[in-house]
């Protein structure tokens, strides 16, 4: 057992994973156990899902194989000095479990999967943290091919009376966007609110609901402007609204406002976000001392932030396709290459290849680069009846499908390791409900928080199989202006400022309106848009008619 003194973020006991973090003064390594249904139930949960009976803590063999790991270059918490590495590993004794943790006593490098580890306890107050080191033989396994690829959900038939045949997109507007505006969230929200409203040729009265994400308490970096303050800032007065963080990604309220405007609660939904450069995750784990919930199993290891977790799925991904860091920097240069031509562009100076590779490290293999940029705004959409957006201003943008199918556990560190989450469910629910496929789009707009989400959702959409993504994007010629697959034509959330998914939901309107001016994708009739760098997600496709 090995004692450290410096401050960390540490888990809660009042939980049903007492045991995990208590277990190591004993030397044992514990995790719960479901004894009616045989099976290990990690992270911990009250109850079994399949039986419902009461799980029971079972001690386990301390070896394990590591199968993602990242080393962290960035000071994310106190108690956690960089470069550290954040593992997850698969127990030997209990295969189903992966724990995420920190490697201790490893020499620096980019690749740790196969080393076969140990647990080594580490306390911290009433905490025994199970962190592991190599096993003294230093072995490694092989993990070519250590989890199934996330399972496609067999389409089902498309549905002649679809929702989606009964709203359009018919506004959109945003705020000013920077790096440190020095504005409210609330001024920048109805900033974006009014600016929707005007594009759409709608005034307050007509709005009879409103649709906010992820809601008036916000999350540190995200929101700080709800439903009620905008109710309140402008008079309306709704028949219907909703402002929730559990949606299918960050536009998922543009689904929930659809669903509502076609069961005819209201006409016109007035939806938005805003967004703020994000506060120490520290923050949000001293809100309520002990850390409890999801992060509980993450920050206690210094995995704070979705450039640890995701980090971890794209060294799973490099390791296994035996694809080099280097292909992650075509999306990273296209993006550049697209925010050139985006007046509204953060960021639209030209990125080199060794521009990318000489940037200061994040997390492995995530440079600066790789992700997105951090801003200050705000950004609606109007989501109108069919029958209502007829005399608008603009011309209306038909919603063809929608995906939002979970399919897969909705954990950061349980199940399939070679895509982002909660990619493949959503993607295949979306063309269950169309006769469109892939081949039919003509401007692609995914969730960039990072580079590798384009990689999972290329691949999880079908552009692609699993594993050939940097293949498909080569030297991102194919992606780039003027491309077969234009991604992100206003630069992302790389370039353009990361603006919670909806930067991209604006500019699919705006190409299918043929209004992009200079990045404009010639012909440009069906937009693919995905939302979520993590769990849930959710993808839309788009038309003009």
């Amino acid at each position: 057992m090995l004692t450290h003194l410096m401050m960390r973020e540490l888990p809660s006991l009042a939980g049903p994973g007492a045991s995990f973090w208590t277990t190591g003064a004993d030397h044992i390594l514990s995790i719960a156990w479901c004894e009616t249904c045989a099976c290990y139930l990690h992270p911990a949960v009250p109850l079994c899902p399949q039986c419902f009976a009461s799980p029971v803590p079972r001690a386990v063999a301390g070896t394990a194989t590591v199968v993602a790991a990242s080393t962290n270059h960035h000071a994310w918490l106190p108690g956690h000095t960089p470069p550290y590495v954040v593992a997850i590993v698969e127990l030997d004794a209990a295969p189903a479990v992966r724990l995420t943790t920190n490697l201790i006593d490893c020499p620096t490098a980019d690749d740790y999967l196969g080393l076969a580890v140990e647990v080594r306890f580490i306390q911290h107050e009433d905490i025994w943290l199970p962190c592991f080191a190599p096993r003294p033989s230093a072995a490694r396994v092989a993990v070519a091919d250590p989890l199934p690829l996330p399972r496609r959900v067999p389409p089902a038939v498309t549905r002649v009376d679809k929702y989606e045949d009964r709203v359009a997109i018919t506004g959109i507007g945003q705020s000013a966007l920077g790096r440190k505006l020095e504005r409210g969230a609330a001024a920048l929200t109805i900033d974006a609110c009014r600016a929707a409203l005007d594009d759409a040729g709608l005034c307050i009265a007509d709005i009879d609901g409103l649709c906010a994400y992820p809601g008036s308490d916000g999350l540190p970096g995200i929101s700080q402007g709800g439903v009620r303050m905008l109710e309140a800032a402008l008079g309306i007065q709704p028949l219907w609204h909703c402002g929730a963080h559990e949606v299918a990604g960050q536009t998922g309220n543009l689904q929930t406002a659809m669903l509502a405007v076609a069961a005819g609660l209201c006409r016109h939904v007035l939806c938005f976000t805003s967004f703020a450069q994000a506060q120490r995750p520290s923050a949000l784990a001293r809100q309520s001392g002990r850390i409890t919930g999801e992060l509980a199993w993450q920050l206690p290891y210094g995995a704070a932030s979705p450039a640890n977790w995701i980090a971890l799925y794209a060294s799973h991904y490099l390791h296994r396709f035996g694809v080099k860091r280097e292909a992650l920097a075509s999306i990273a240069i296209a993006a550049r290459q697209h925010a050139a031509r985006n007046p509204l562009a953060l960021y639209q100076a030209p990125l080199s290849l060794d521009d990318y590779l000489g940037a200061r490290m994040i997390a492995w293999p995530f440079g600066l680069y790789d992700c997105d940029v951090p801003c200050d705004g705000a950004m609606a959409v109007v989501i109108s009846s069919r029958r209502a957006s007829v005399d608008l201003r603009q011309p209306a943008i038909s919603v063809e499908a929608v995906g939002s199918h979970i399919t897969e556990h909705q954990s950061w560190d349980q199940g399939p390791l070679s895509q982002q989450r909660n990619v493949f469910g959503p993607a295949a629910h979306l063309w269950s409900r169309t006769a469109m496929r892939a081949s039919d789009v003509d401007v692609a707009l995914l969730y960039d928080g990072f580079t590798f989400n384009v990689f999972s959702w290329l691949e999880g959409l079908g552009f692609c199989a699993p594993g050939e993504a940097a293949q498909f994007i080569a030297d991102g010629a194919r992606i780039g202006p003027g491309g077969a697959l234009p991604l992100n034509p206003h630069g992302g959330q790389l370039a353009a400022g990361r603006s919670n998914g909806y930067g991209n939901v604006l500019e699919a309107v705006t190409q299918l309106r043929h209004q992009a001016g200079a990045r404009q994708v010639a012909n440009a009739r069906v937009a693919v848009v995905s939302s979520g760098g993590g769990i849930p997600a959710g993808c839309m496709l788009l038309r003009n008619d």
